[in-house]
């Protein structure tokens, strides 16, 4: 099978993309957090503010303002305890334990992991491993690396500026071992699920950001001592408090730079860390697709030039004009809910629809190294739902012109059994969902102009979006379940999107929920 064909597969055919007979070990799980050993260890404050409204950079920025970053993008939050429902087919219920974060993960088996370079008071300057099992940093190589990974990210950003740059990773294997190559579609949702928690906590910390979804690969993943065959990052996020230098165009485009002759500048790492597994399997296709995807130069790197959103000829219906939401992102990050047969159908205005749609796509936009500087460049994600049951707003399936705030009618009529229909498990009711949301996009993924690391990255912005949605949601009290078992020409039909080159990337059910019977206790002082 052609890497093209698997990817094509991965998105309309997960049979046929999959190894086949592959069962689920169990016994054999890895940890879903990695663990250090023999390193040296800075512990973090557990005693993390309990709201976030604020947004002004930091009076002071020290060791204990980073780990209460760190805490509300990746730590563990709360211990819950739930048990199947009443009409399991289990002869005996027993309680199910988990370890929850801000930012879900798909089976919660969080396949990413935080590295961070960092220059604050109080600590080494160097590169670190958030542990989040015992919220801590573990030191993996000290001093200042300033220039490597200025140069590693083409001269693209000012990093003596920055106090901080966050690298988000994936471990394959992490829920390879559940999800078999699916699990290379899933990786990059959850980056971009992960970098969507980080940007919004980035905000109320009073820190700028942005992402840089092109770096050279080899380069970064040796200054982080990662094995390619084990790991790999999939975004660098500068963080600073000043006005930073920030170009898609770099300042010295004329230098190429190339990543092993960067990489030996650098002396290797030997680092252990614990892996509950005994027996990792070997995953060649997703060990393929990451090193198609690599950049071995900065003369690779692109801009997707900006592309009008085309005018459609449908309806249109005329959201109401809101302010921005203003809500404690530590409030929405708690209450944050992914419902299965916990929906209860409910009346949604059109206040709520249109403040959930705006908020998720206002706060979308953010500093990348896609977009061209100083252009205004339409999404390359974007909103198509299946409402019922709004406030007037006519039962149909509709696309979010996020431009113009307003809906325009695709299909009239009731979507829910057939959206059901579509579905691969009945873990999720849709006839008590209203909202059922699809982040569409190119179904070319970019490729002419990012090769297959577009795939990736397409999948990271998706998830971006998704997290978004999820907050806002959380916000007005409902509750958003990121579904990927869902029949993707189905809804592309429904949408017709094939008119337009997109397709649907994740399906997204919102609305009311009734509360879960389950033990929840918090992680924090």
């Amino acid at each position: 099978m052609s890497l093209e064909e698997f990817l094509h597969n991965l998105h309309f055919n997960i049979d046929k993309a999959n190894q086949p007979n592959k069962e689920v070990d169990w016994e054999n799980a890895p940890l879903a957090y990695k663990l250090y050993r023999g390193l040296p260890v800075v512990p973090l404050s557990a005693e993390v503010p309990l709201t976030l409204t604020g947004g002004e950079p930091p009076a002071r920025l020290d060791l204990n303002r980073v780990g209460h970053f760190l805490w509300y993008v990746f730590g563990f939050t709360q211990l819950s305890q739930s048990v199947f429902p009443i009409d399991s087919t289990e002869q005996e219920s027993y309680p199910l334990q988990s370890y929850r974060r801000f930012a879900p993960s798909g089976g919660a088996l969080y396949p990413n992991e935080l590295y961070v370079y960092l220059k604050v008071e109080g600590l080494p300057d160097g590169v670190y491993h958030y542990d989040v099992a015992h919220h801590s940093l573990v030191l993996l190589r000290e001093g200042n690396f300033d220039s490597y990974l200025g140069r590693a990210l083409g001269n693209r950003c000012d990093i003596s500026s920055c106090f901080g740059t966050v690298f988000v990773s994936t471990m394959f294997w992490k829920n390879f071992f559940k999800y078999n190559n699916f699990a290379y579609r899933l990786q990059g949702l959850d980056a971009g699920v992960l970098i969507g928690q980080l940007m919004e906590v980035a905000k109320r910390f009073g820190f700028a950001s942005g992402v840089y979804f092109q770096f050279l690969d080899t380069a970064i993943n040796h200054l982080l001592g990662l094995s390619e065959l084990e790991e790999s990052v999939y975004s660098v996020i500068p963080l600073s408090v000043e006005a930073t230098i920030w170009s898609t165009n770099g300042r010295d485009l004329y230098k190429s730079v190339i990543s092993e002759e960067l990489r030996q500048e650098l002396p290797a790492i030997q680092t252990r860390h614990c892996e509950r597994s005994l027996n990792v399997k070997e995953y060649p296709t997703i060990t393929a697709m990451n090193e198609v995807s690599k950049l071995d130069s900065t003369w690779s790197f692109r801009v997707i030039e900006g592309r009008g959103i085309a005018e459609r000829v449908d309806s249109a219906v005329a959201l109401p004009h809101i302010k921005s939401l203003p809500y404690d992102l530590a409030e929405a990050c708690g209450n944050r809910f992914s419902p299965d047969m916990d929906f209860v159908l409910g009346r949604v205005s059109q206040q709520q629809l249109a403040t959930l749609l705006l908020e998720a796509t206002v706060s979308f936009s953010c500093r990348n190294d896609l977009d061209e500087a100083y252009m205004s460049n339409g999404p390359r994600v974007t909103i198509y739902c299946c409402l019922y049951n709004v406030e007037g707003i006519s039962n149909g399936a509709y696309y979010y012109d996020s431009t113009k705030h307003t809906l325009r009618e695709v299909c009239p009529g009731d979507h829910r059994l057939h959206l059901q229909s579509g579905m691969s498990l009945d873990n999720v009711n849709l006839l008590q969902v209203p909202l059922c949301l699809h982040v569409a996009g190119d179904k070319e993924f970019y490729k002419t102009e990012l090769g297959f690391r577009g795939y990736r990255i397409q999948q990271m912005e998706a998830g971006m979006l998704v997290q978004r949605l999820l907050l806002a949601a959380a916000a007005l009290g409902m509750g958003g379940h990121p579904l990927l078992g869902f029949d993707v020409n189905l809804s592309d039909n429904l949408y017709k999107m094939d008119q337009e080159g997109k397709t649907s990337l994740i399906q997204i059910p919102i609305g009311p929920y009734r509360p879960r019977p389950w033990l929840k206790g918090s992680l924090h002082c």
